[in-house]
């Protein structure tokens, strides 16, 4: 993990135009460019390790938007434009929103999207084919629904993630939705972030908007275009 004086030490060396906020205008002003469609690097806490970020290195959005999980693929993870993403859900609102009432902390259970949330498939949409037809809106959160209408959950708890719960309580106390999308801070071909540098590197070598490290956040227009990296041609499709 790294306190806030060694990430603004790491800034510094690394030339990065950076804020810094207490917790409260943080969780606001992060909660806010998400309902804004603004894609996030969110650096928090301790390291992870494992299968799955779950919300201390992870790049984060808003799961309502038609356009997220294209835009997030193509432009930031720089894979194949159907692959889904994840929602990380506030645990006493799972229900809700999704078919499943026990905790899945670790994002390993799959379950569907309540049925009054689902979007049915209309006969136009049914003779498409290919990308064309996975890219047609399937529920209220388009961006976490899998073609068959299931979503690999994550639920996140107050007493084991209490920043990251604030931030989602915040998005929906804005939005009416206590759901993120939530996918590892990483492009493909590379480990999730584990370092200051790791995640600044991330940020200005895709089309991140803002970056988040513990109270700091940077704006990708405010950063010099000198310090912008290239990814795309780094690694082969899978």
């Amino acid at each position: 993990s790294f306190n806030n004086n060694q990430v603004e030490k790491s800034l510094k060396s690394l030339n990065a135009v950076y804020e810094k906020q207490n917790d409260e205008n943080l969780i606001n002003i992060v909660a806010n460019e998400l309902k804004n469609e603004k894609t996030i690097g969110w650096f928090q806490g301790r390291m992870e390790f494992g299968p799955r970020a779950l919300g201390s290195r992870s790049i984060i959005a808003d799961p309502r938007s038609n356009k997220m999980q294209k835009q997030l693929n193509l432009k930031v993870k720089f894979r194949e434009s159907f692959r889904p993403f994840a929602p990380s859900v506030l645990r006493e609102d799972l229900n809700n929103w999704f078919d499943l009432d026990c905790d899945s902390p670790y994002m390993l259970l799959v379950s569907d999207i309540k049925k009054n949330l689902q979007i049915p498939m209309s006969e136009k949409n049914q003779k498409l084919f290919g990308i064309d037809k996975l890219n047609v809106a399937r529920s209220s959160i388009p961006a976490v629904t899998h073609i068959d209408y299931s979503a690999r959950i994550q639920t996140v708890h107050q007493d084991t993630n209490p920043k990251y719960y604030n931030l989602i309580k915040k998005f929906k106390e804005i939005t009416n939705c206590p759901i993120l999308v939530n996918t590892s801070f990483n492009v493909r071909g590379e480990p999730i972030v584990c370092s200051v540098d790791d995640a600044f590197n991330c940020f200005m070598g895709t089309n991140l908007d803002i970056l988040v490290c513990e109270n700091f956040i940077l704006y990708k227009q405010k950063q010099d275009s000198n310090l912008l990296k290239s990814y795309k041609n780094k690694f082969q499709s899978d």
